[in-house]
């Protein structure tokens, strides 16, 4: 290409100096022409600025003085950079050679793509699918995301069962590719989400809105995970919970609404009770309080959000069932299984 498009590589960065220690010499060697690396800090307490002006002064660096979450910091970066492509790249994640060209070739070839992402296996254990996308995000009819390679947290061997691209519901914000142009169309992240499942609502909506989610499984990259709010958080429960209510109250269609929404909070009500009887009283809480969360969202605080600005589009990477009731009833433990192999 003698005019590569460009593509903004763009880390949001919170006190994560270990990580960028670690990964940016390698991102730093990408070999495609059109990238631009850009760092925007999302107030960080650490000395990632200083490390960041000492070491990288060639690196364009945004700087926010308060945390404003992940879908507010990336926000008010990318409304500041011009690019054909953003990539939202988890400050954790270790790329690997040739990992920006698929993607772009995948983009490029097919209009109707607007997002994609690669192949997300875990650094500690790389023959491993990582949690946060695996190769690639699914939805099903109660609003539970899932991914190929991972059911809740039953992680698969990558033996190249999901090395075919294919169209997904959602792609994973540790590493997302997405055309600038679509971002804004669809008015970007909902800042009110502040983080958890923002990349699954604003997938939604760009679907609605006529354009297509898709995996690039050419592209691999190692994502640690779990650096901001490690597993088991009360915090990162208490996000997931609400911020899914919140997504299935916006996206969903009002004749769904009326049914989804009630469902589950009988099934959160059932997870909340499991927890607590097994000993865990903060997870129980954590639910209670999503679940007044979303009411007051509900009552109060609905303009603060982002809707969809299109309903016109059709919805992939939907599985008509029951994700909970195949993995923990019925026993089946990968994507192959539940979904099937087709897809």
């Amino acid at each position: 290409m003698s005019h590569p498009p460009k593509a903004a590589v763009v880390i949001l960065n919170w006190n994560g100096k270990k990580y960028l220690e670690q990964f940016l010499p390698p991102l730093l060697k990408t070999s495609y022409a059109g990238m631009e690396l850009i760092i925007a800090d999302n107030g960080s307490t650490d000395d990632s600025i200083e490390f960041l002006q000492t070491h990288y002064p060639q690196i364009r660096l945004i700087r926010f003085n308060e945390n404003h979450g992940f879908a507010g910091g990336y926000n008010r970066a990318l409304w500041q950079i011009e690019a054909d492509y953003y990539v939202l790249l988890n400050s954790d994640v270790e790329i690997t050679a040739g990992w920006l060209e698929p993607m772009i070739e995948m983009l490029e070839k097919e209009p109707s793509i607007a997002a994609c992402q690669p192949k997300l296996l875990t650094w500690h254990q790389k023959n491993l699918f990582e949690y946060a996308g695996g190769a690639g995000g699914w939805i099903d009819s109660y609003g539970y995301p899932f991914a190929k390679g991972r059911i809740f947290d039953h992680f698969e061997e990558d033996q190249g069962q999901y090395n075919q691209p294919g169209p997904l519901f959602w792609a994973s914000g540790a590493c997302l590719f997405i055309r600038a142009r679509v971002f804004h169309e669809v008015n970007g992240f909902d800042e009110y989400f502040f983080a958890h499942q923002e990349e699954i609502d604003l997938c939604w909506r760009i679907q609605l809105a006529g354009h297509k989610i898709w995996s690039c499984p050419a592209s691999v990259v190692y994502h640690v995970g779990g650096g901001t709010l490690p597993k088991g958080n009360t915090l990162k429960t208490f996000l997931n919970f609400r911020n899914n209510r919140i997504m299935l109250s916006k996206n969903l269609p009002f004749s769904k609404k009326l049914w989804v929404v009630p469902v589950r909070y009988l099934l959160d009500a059932v997870s909340a009770w499991k927890g607590l009887l097994s000993g865990d009283g903060g997870y129980f809480l954590a639910i209670l309080k999503a679940h007044l969360a979303f009411i007051r969202w509900w009552l109060f605080h609905q303009k603060k959000s982002v809707f969809p600005v299109k309903r016109n589009g059709t919805l992939q990477g939907v599985f008509k069932g029951n994700i909970a009731w195949q993995h923990f009833a019925r026993k089946k433990k990968t994507f192959s299984e539940i979904v099937g192999k087709s897809n």
